[in-house]
């Protein structure tokens, strides 16, 4: 018998594929290889520099001791105003600040899930949910759009899939991998549905700067009071103001569950990093409404180069309509039966396999998001980066016979 072999929770968990993936393609850069990685989930930016200045000073200042389990006072203020710009009406008191929004979501699950509770999820979701609701007792039930629907669930759906044990609907918008928006009467019908059932909504909301076109990005916090009551918002900083590596998120909710995640929390990290909560704080503070219009642009041109690009790929499709976040689905079924270097393209993962083997471009296989016949591929790197990565794909694509 091995006394240390995990328990069967533990090991029922696979490592991150996002995750795994980057650091091979990183792996791959590091030893030399020509890869153009378009696996990964973060922009291509700086960090916002009122926040690298703000850490800082927190270092100067030796403000490197333990803060209050849920935050420094100043920064949960400045993230309820955060918040608030969209129509919520959240006090400090109710936000508490984690090691970002991953463990914000970690936090939630694990203060409302009692073993065997149901989350519905709608279909493509983020490869970390199963896990994370497992983890804390309870099963994803997924939510799939009906085909042509542009990867958007209606409400209808949602309560087909309702039964005496469903306790959460999860809702992610800008959603990751799709790149969908949901519109604000699209979300207000999705929460009306969890007020006539009694659920509790996650809204996972860590993309919400990032919204092209006609799109408009809404907080279901702010769609009603009844829908506010049974609401947990989940964000962080990670996404907006390139600080993926600062590790700061957030969850906002009544007084009761900010109180519950903050015991948890006093039982596990403690409190979130001091110096990345200054950070925090620095780049919330800050006036970068310019700078960040400057980066949405930016990114917004490059979400348009790789939608026509993969859309004048034969064989390849732009599924849904990727209007945020900085992720879109390939579905990739119109080359199955097609062969490369004696390998035959039966699915999504021989795709990415053969792409990356044979054009050093790395794309993540759908099947860990719930679209097993689709590739998610980031549009963050430089341009000139994106440019040859995705003329590398429709060469490779080209020469499949």
């Amino acid at each position: 018998m091995n006394p240390l072999r995990p328990s069967a929770r533990a090991a029922a968990v696979p490592p991150s594929a996002t995750a795994a993936l980057d650091a091979h393609a990183k792996a791959l850069v590091a030893a030399g290889a020509d890869v153009i990685n378009l696996t990964s989930g973060e922009p291509a930016f700086p960090t916002v520099e009122p926040a690298a200045r703000a850490a800082e000073q927190a270092i100067a200042e030796d403000f490197t001791r333990y803060t209050p389990a849920a935050g420094v006072p100043e920064l949960r203020a400045a993230i309820a105003a955060h918040l608030n710009r969209h129509g919520t009406a959240y006090e400090a008191s109710r936000v508490v600040v984690t090691a970002g929004a991953k463990q914000a979501l970690h936090h939630a699950f694990t203060a409302l899930l009692d073993p065997g509770d149901e989350v519905l999820v709608p279909a493509p979701y983020w490869v970390s949910y199963p896990h994370l609701i497992a983890l804390a007792g309870g099963t994803l039930i997924p939510v799939r759009p009906a085909p042509g629907a542009g990867l958007k669930v209606t409400p209808e759906q949602v309560r087909e899939a309702i039964t005496d044990r469903t306790r959460v609907l999860l809702l992610n918008s800008p959603a990751n991998p799709s790149g969908v928006v949901y519109s604000r009467y699209e979300l207000a019908a999705l929460a009306e549905v969890a007020v006539e059932h009694d659920l509790v909504i996650v809204s996972d909301e860590i993309c919400e700067h990032w919204v092209f076109g006609d799109a408009r990005f809404a907080s279901v916090a702010a769609l009603g009071a009844e829908i506010a009551a049974r609401t947990v918002t989940v964000g962080g900083v990670s996404k907006t103001f390139a600080m993926t590596g600062w590790r700061i998120g957030w969850l906002a909710a009544s007084a009761e569950l900010a109180s519950t995640v903050t015991a948890l929390q006093s039982h596990t990290a403690s409190a979130p990093s001091s110096i990345a909560q200054r950070a925090a704080l620095g780049a919330l503070t800050a006036d970068l409404g310019a700078e960040l219009e400057r980066r949405r642009s930016a990114l917004d041109a490059r979400r348009l180069a790789t939608v026509k690009a993969i859309g004048d790929v034969p064989g390849l499709r732009v599924d849904g309509d990727p209007e945020g976040a900085f992720f879109l689905l390939a579905d990739v079924t119109g080359l199955y039966g097609k062969a490369c270097a004696g390998r035959t393209v039966t699915s999504a993962a021989d795709f990415a396999a053969l792409l990356l083997a044979e054009a050093q471009v790395a794309v993540v296989p759908g099947a860990d998001f719930a679209a097993p016949d689709h590739v998610r591929i980031s549009y963050t790197v430089p341009p000139e980066q994106l440019d040859e990565a995705l003329g590398r794909l429709a060469g490779f694509v080209g020469a499949l016979s």
